[in-house]
């Protein structure tokens, strides 16, 4: 495997009758000097993130790896009962709901805040996608801001279930008849809502009916933006139980395309109940490549840039440090934060061309439920 690349995977047996095995693999790409991506994996909750940074020179690779050590950090700290949560409960949704937007809004604040503070990394932000499995409800709650996507193939068809904030979106939405030459006249790499551009950020959420056999896959767009989803499905499905080399073909086929950007994306198998999930400690034969459930690598601020080709760490090893309390930070955010402003990417980004979404993005508990993927 090319230094560049960073793995990490994890099995185990859900007591909700399913099994689930998920790989976790990010590569900085053909044609950029260092990884702006960073993804999480953590078995304790049964959570997934895959973050996007963006910023070039100004971070974009800090800022996602403070969002995927922010959620994570929400999530160690929410463990126990008595908890402070620092934002508004929504009643509507569930605990898991709640807990997965919250957990994004903590890392929005953080961002957003370190940008304001540092003139080193001002400007920064990232897209996130993360997955939290309920194994009670037997539900996987998909959450997202920006155009890092979560896919579900099921019965050998694709299904895009998160709807990229870009600007093309917006506009279909208020005019979804608009001619193929407008379309065409709007740029491509510009995308309305991340992390860290506002003190407060709208997050979508989706929830999802795990069934046996079905795949997961949450993605940066410098993979989904490098194939089309027929090409995804069929790497997946021609893995068969083989996650490892599902997530490994995913990126291989990215740079076989081109590799324009960094490719991070995490695949996610459910299993019936009965078939025998590869032992954690068997799946790579590598024991430093383990998921032991422990916190990303917090950056140190202003970030220390890697050398071309080096190998970006995103996902902590054993022994990281667990965060005891998430700060109180007073007053409730609010419920229907201001739309925030249009964020350009570097002008060399190639951003993916829109689909039809599998939900909607309105502002239910901060987030937008489009219905069930069942």
């Amino acid at each position: 495997m090319e230094l560049s690349d960073t793995s990490r995977f994890f099995a185990g047996v859900l007591r909700a009758g399913m099994n689930i095995v998920a790989a976790g693999m990010s590569d900085v790409g053909l044609q950029r000097e260092h990884n702006e991506d960073a993804y999480c994996i953590l078995p304790e909750f049964d959570l997934f993130i895959v973050a996007d940074g963006m910023g070039g020179h100004k971070a974009g690779d800090v800022a996602s790896k403070m969002a995927t050590h922010a959620i994570a950090s929400f999530f160690q700290a929410t463990a126990g009962e008595d908890a402070t949560w620092p934002f508004h409960f929504d009643p509507h949704l569930s605990v898991d709901e709640n807990r997965l937007i919250t957990g994004i809004k903590v890392a929005n604040k953080q961002i957003f805040e370190a940008s304001a503070r540092d003139h080193a990394v001002h400007g920064m932000g990232t897209t996130v996608v993360g997955a939290l499995y309920n194994r009670g409800r037997k539900k996987l709650y998909v959450a997202h801001v920006g155009d890092s996507r979560a896919y579900r193939i099921r019965d050998a068809q694709i299904m895009q279930l998160t709807r990229d904030h870009s600007l093309l979106n917006d506009y279909l939405l208020v005019m979804p008849d608009m001619p193929l030459e407008q379309r065409n006249e709007l740029p491509k790499n510009v995308i309305t809502r991340a992390l860290g551009m506002q003190d407060s950020v709208v997050v979508d959420i989706i929830p999802a009916e795990p069934r046996p056999g079905d795949r997961y896959i949450l993605c940066s767009d410098g993979l989904s933006g490098m194939m089309t989803d027929e090409q995804l499905r069929d790497t997946v499905v021609g893995a068969g139980d083989d996650i490892e080399k599902a997530a490994k073909g995913l990126i291989a086929l990215a740079n076989a395309n081109g590799g324009e950007d960094n490719v991070t994306c995490v695949v996610i198998a459910f299993r019936a109940e009965g078939v025998q999930a590869v032992p954690v400690d068997k799946i790579t034969g590598e024991e430093d490549t383990v998921v032991h459930g422990a916190l990303p690598i917090m950056p140190t601020l202003p970030a220390e840039r890697p050398k071309d080709g080096a190998k970006v760490e995103v996902v902590s090893v054993p022994e990281a440090p667990r965060v005891s309390a998430v700060p109180d930070e007073g007053a409730a955010g609010p419920t229907t934060p201001a739309p925030p402003p249009v964020h350009e990417e570097h002008a060399d980004a190639k951003k993916p061309e829109p689909e039809t979404p599998g939900g909607s993005g309105d502002d239910r508990g901060g987030g937008g439920g489009g219905g069930e993927a069942a």
